[in-house]
């Protein structure tokens, strides 16, 4: 065989990889390069050339003709007796083209040759796909599942290149089928072992920051900026934005007619509520947004400590809080302070019990349910009725009516001591 046709037969690792002609000529000539100089020491002498229409690779190797009593090394020079058999012009200090069969190198140097260069295709192929997803981070992706595991779950892009979604930055009500299309933020592009690692998220903050800026054009021109966005991922999150053209509602336009632009949002986030708070360098202010669906009636703010008292109507307190605590948490979050929610609606000569007072016949546990709906008080809870209380928390009906029965009597006490 005085050729070998190697782009044709490595043409499977050019489509799947991606990998230009060009680059993969200069990889084929390496690698045969490199095979030479294992059998002659030196490559100097040695063209390696690619048809890059035909893919035939040939190997000559150069030789100057000397008199036959001067030849020094058989690999540079060659008797000017034996090049007159293969051409009678030739004389000294002529060169001599020659090609070099394959055969010479033995079939294991070519098998061993084809193995480098599918090595070393797998290599282009890992650094190509790393430049183009590192340029690519923080970019919404689109991906179809194709693997799903425990941990992650495995989407094909495009190309059908990899990316991996772990569990962890899956929202907790995502659930995927294979074959199903799926968006997500370019997280992390990084080399884990010998693979090009994609990761992707749907939790990230960034994820949401993106996915506003595809809907409101006004952010992609740069009109509006998102300040910060604080997110507890399928259940709430708080998008602090700020509007550079005071003609432009930032909260209006986010949201859109009618809710327009966020609807579609809330949906791809499986019905994760959205706040869209108008951002300000007014503490007071941005402190009262940040608490949003509920209102404020007063607060004590402490900027050195960053630590804010607010005040607020019983039936206010738990909105402030949240499910789980997650709205004042995702409040901190947002504006940096630690808030405590204190209820200001007691009628003159009225008192109230904190929760700690109870420990002695409610259990810690119990009491800490109550606290995560912002009860930490006797009336906070004799003020809600059971059905409200029982939706609200992780409380039986049972423990509930306990609960009341025990703060009603400390009440009664108080009253008949009067």
């Amino acid at each position: 065989m005085a050729s070998i046709n190697l782009i044709d037969s490595f043409a499977e690792f050019k489509d799947a990889e991606n990998i230009d002609r060009p680059t993969l000529i200069k990889v084929i000539e390496d690698v045969f390069k490199t095979l030479i100089r294992k059998k002659y020491y030196t490559d100097e002498n040695f063209d390696v050339i690619v048809n890059d229409q035909t893919g035939d690779l040939e190997i000559f190797q150069r030789r100057e003709v000397v008199l036959d009593a001067d030849i020094m090394n058989d690999d540079t020079q060659i008797e000017l007796s034996e090049a007159k058999k293969l051409d009678d012009s030739y004389d000294a200090g002529d060169e001599v083209y020659q090609e070099v069969t394959m055969e010479s190198f033995g079939r294991r140097a070519i098998l061993a040759a084809k193995q480098t260069l599918a090595s070393r295709i797998s290599d282009l192929k890992k650094n190509i796909l790393l430049e183009k997803y590192k340029e690519r981070e923080g970019e919404v992706v689109n991906g179809e599942v194709y693997q799903v595991w425990k941990k992650e779950i495995m989407l094909l892009d495009d190309d059908g290149n990899e990316l991996i979604l772990p569990k962890t930055e899956q929202i907790p009500t995502d659930y995927f089928k294979k074959g199903e299309s799926v968006r997500a933020v370019v997280k992390k592009v990084e080399l884990r072992g010998n693979a090009a690692v994609i990761m992707l998220s749907r939790t990230s903050p960034l994820f949401l920051a993106k996915l506003l800026e595809q809907e409101v054009p006004e952010i992609m021109d740069g009109l509006i900026s998102i300040k910060k966005i604080v997110r507890e991922p399928g259940e709430r999150a708080k998008v602090a934005v700020e509007s550079y053209d005071d003609r432009i509602d930032p909260v209006g336009a986010c949201v859109g007619m009618k809710g327009s632009r966020i609807h579609g949002i809330v949906r791809e986030l499986k019905n994760e509520n959205i706040d869209i708070i108008n951002y300000t360098n007014n503490i007071q202010l941005l402190l009262q947004r940040s608490l949003t669906p509920a209102k404020i009636t007063s607060m004590n703010i402490n900027e050195e400590t960053k630590y804010a008292e607010i005040f607020m109507k019983a039936d206010q307190v738990s909105l402030a809080i949240g499910k789980r605590g997650v709205n004042i948490k995702l409040a901190q979050e947002l504006t940096g302070f630690n808030i405590d929610v204190f209820r200001d609606d007691l009628e003159e000569g009225e008192f109230d019990i904190d929760l700690a007072e109870f420990t002695d016949e409610i259990d810690a546990w119990v009491i800490e349910e109550f606290k995560k709906i912002g009860c930490d008080t006797a009336r906070s809870i004799l003020n809600l009725t059971n059905e409200e209380l029982i939706r609200r928390t992780d409380l039986e009906a049972e423990t509930i009516q306990d609960v009341k029965a025990v703060l009603q009597q400390e009440f009664d006490e108080e009253q008949n001591g009067k």
